[in-house]
């Protein structure tokens, strides 16, 4: 890195960098660039819990957006490589993502991943990126993609926060990242696999946190207030929240959970993507035993179909299950 190369604050402010990033059209490009640019869900929680940042200077800032605009007319190797990786769960799709853009993106650039930490046979862990930034600095991600439903009554706590199928709690996931996963490449065990240090642990905590009918609620002090936010409600409750959210539906698959979607018109009615009303969007959900994410959507100027909110429809006794779930 030159001397005189600038750091600090980012190159653009934050409306110039949705705006450029909104403009990228190929889906998985678009979901990379809302993992390197979309706000954290947390805090940095010192000294042990760390974030990671995509971008060492405003330099690096500026190049990934021109790469990402170049990646976005030639896509072809990113799907291939994502096709190949044959995903089904986000947080693998996140990793892939993550970890293409550290292989192929003008800013630190991987060294290893998924390294697996033993001892006597045993596996005590995974460390999931480690990363050599170009100032030459030694760095230990680990990445999470969470959404989380707040479930509280008042309180402004980590714990009202649950996983929509209840086997999940944003308090739980935190103790775990910093009590076991970012202290990993600090271990005995991993100085003998033979990576130099020393490495920094970061987090790399990134999702969206759904407030019931997007009421606002005092946050816990351990997130980002800026931090993405969407909307759950029960079945109950659907007609009303439905008719003060003007708009046609769609079912968000979860590999869909990552950036706002946008689609092409055209291309949306070709590859049979379905928009609903909201009374059909109910009834396409009424005999799902969970939760099931949506989004409302909008026509721009005619052409693209724009994601204006996302949401979990949450059946009716899901809320008091949730504050159990909480409680534990």
């Amino acid at each position: 890195m030159k001397p005189t190369e600038p750091s600090g604050p980012a190159a653009f402010p934050m409306a110039a960098r949705v705006a450029q990033l909104d403009a990228l059209h190929e889906p998985a490009v678009r979901d990379l660039a809302w993992l390197l640019f979309s706000a954290d869900l947390l805090r940095a929680q010192p000294p042990v819990g760390m974030l990671a940042d995509s971008f060492e200077t405003s330099l690096e800032e500026t190049a990934t957006l021109d790469w990402l605009r170049t990646l976005d007319t030639n896509p072809s190797q990113l799907q291939q490589d994502i096709a190949a990786a044959r995903i089904t769960r986000l947080g693998r799709y996140a990793e892939c993502l993550l970890g293409w853009f550290l292989q192929h993106g003008p800013a630190a650039h991987l060294i290893a991943a998924n390294v697996p930490l033993r001892r006597s046979g045993l596996t005590l862990g995974e460390c999931d990126f480690l990363v050599q930034t170009r100032a030459g600095r030694r760095l230990h991600w680990e990445l999470a993609v969470k959404c989380y439903l707040h479930a509280g009554n008042g309180r402004e706590l980590l714990a009202d926060y649950v996983g929509p199928n209840l086997q999940d709690r944003f308090d739980l996931k935190l103790t775990h990242l910093i009590d076991h996963q970012l202290p990993l490449s600090a271990r005995e065990e991993f100085a003998t696999l033979g990576y130099t240090g020393p490495w920094d642990a970061q987090m790399f905590v990134k999702g969206w946190l759904f407030y019931r009918r997007g009421e606002p609620t005092r946050d816990p002090v351990e997130l980002d207030p800026a931090h993405g936010r969407g909307w759950w409600a029960t079945r109950s409750e659907w007609p009303a929240f439905a008719a003060a959210h003007a708009g046609q539906w769609r079912v968000l698959p979860r590999l869909e959970w990552l950036a706002p979607r946008r689609h092409e018109r055209d291309a949306a009615e070709q590859q049979g993507i379905e928009f609903l009303d909201a009374n059909a969007l109910i009834e396409r959900v009424a005999h799902q035993s969970g939760p099931t994410m949506a989004a409302a959507f909008s026509l721009d100027e005619g052409s693209r179909w724009v994601e204006r909110s996302r949401g979990f429809i949450v059946p009716d006794d899901w809320p008091d299950k949730a504050q159990a779930f909480a409680r534990q």
